[in-house]
């Protein structure tokens, strides 16, 4: 099964200020991979929604509740399908718990006041299959539509710029029922010029288009080769940032074409789900890791590009003498994010 990250490439360069080169790109990506297992190490849980179908024993007369099942590492958001011994038990005979709080849920529970109960199989081993949807939330966002269809093995889309502005390189989608993973972006015409030209000069941050309602905050331009960052938008002017990403400012006549990397490369059918038929304007949902696990990521992803840039022995100045970073603020939010999701030594065991 496909592993998420929690944070984008895009998190990572854009912290960093790096140039998009695609050297530096293969190095964020193994960086937010490692630095996404690494938060659910710490926190003993994987954290992204996926769907699958499980096996367990039944607890038989050995156990002291025979009725609750304990999910041990596995964790479930929701379920579809429960069965034992082939027979479907309805989701009115059983509980999710802890009620009060899940989910993510960590064990089930025969109603008692039900007909129902585990067994009747011709053994206890894997007689219980629960399908449904593991992990720990399933919080997505709706960031905007699609602008083109989509059959089932496509892999392009192309989206509108408010979801280009908030999407990059290892964010979670969701279409309809499929979740699909960013896995690259490349530039698509965005079918406007500019209005007016522009010198090279770092006062010169109005960018005139025909339509300013085509963009969106947030999203980064490119014209000629240079990218720039949108900060507002005034009517029909785009407020920028130039230089951005590691590119160069340059002059630009009026009539350049103006591009926007709207064009997701994405693995289709992941975390379970199925690869399936979509039409044009369909909406584009982003999944949300919850925000300390998404800065934990994001910070462990940055100490290991900075350290491979250092060859791991990267230092911080202390007066006259050297000493190893001791990175106190990442140890701080490792700290933060296990109290706030990490799964304690006690559900551990169970």
């Amino acid at each position: 099964m496909t592993e998420i990250p929690y944070c984008t490439r895009e998190d990572i360069a854009g912290a960093l200020d790096f140039k998009q080169t695609a050297r530096a790109a293969k190095a964020i990506d193994r960086a937010v991979a490692s630095g996404s297992r690494s938060v659910d190490s710490l926190c003993h849980r994987t954290f992204y929604p996926a769907l699958d179908t499980r096996l367990w024993d039944w607890p038989n007369g050995q156990y002291a509740r025979p009725w609750r099942l304990w999910l041990d590492q596995n964790e479930l958001i929701s379920v579809t399908a429960l069965t034992t011994g082939n027979t479907v038990i309805p989701a009115t005979d059983y509980f999710l718990e802890p009620n009060q709080d899940g989910p993510p849920y960590n064990r089930l529970e025969i109603d008692l006041d039900s007909p129902s109960a585990f067994g009747g199989g011709g053994t206890h081993q894997r007689d219980i299959s629960i399908t449904g949807l593991y992990g720990y939330r399933d919080a997505h966002t709706t960031v905007g539509t699609t602008t083109t269809a989509l059959d089932a093995v496509q892999t392009t889309l192309t989206v509108t710029g408010e979801a280009s502005a908030q999407l990059g390189v290892g964010s979670l989608l969701r279409l309809d029922g499929e979740r699909m993973l960013v896995t690259g972006r490349r530039q698509t015409d965005t079918g406007q010029t500019l209005a007016a030209g522009m010198d090279a000069q770092a006062k010169s941050v109005t960018v005139t288009v025909a339509s300013g309602a085509g963009y969106a905050t947030d999203e980064v331009v490119l014209i000629g080769g240079e990218r720039m960052l949108v900060v507002d938008i005034a009517g029909n002017s785009l407020i920028v940032k130039r230089a951005w990403d590691g590119s160069v400012a340059a002059a630009h006549s009026a009539g350049a074409a103006v591009y926007a990397p709207r064009t997701l490369t994405v693995a289709r059918g992941v975390c379970g789900s199925i690869a399936s038929t979509h039409t044009d304007s369909a909406l584009v949902e982003q999944w949300d890791p919850p925000a300390l696990v998404h800065q934990l990521a994001t910070a462990e992803a940055i100490n290991i590009v900075l350290q491979e840039n250092a060859g791991w022995f990267r230092t911080a100045s202390g007066g006259s003498s050297s000493r190893e970073a001791t990175l106190d603020a990442l140890k701080s939010l490792r700290s933060q994010t296990y109290d706030a999701h990490g799964r304690k030594a006690r559900l551990r065991g169970v």
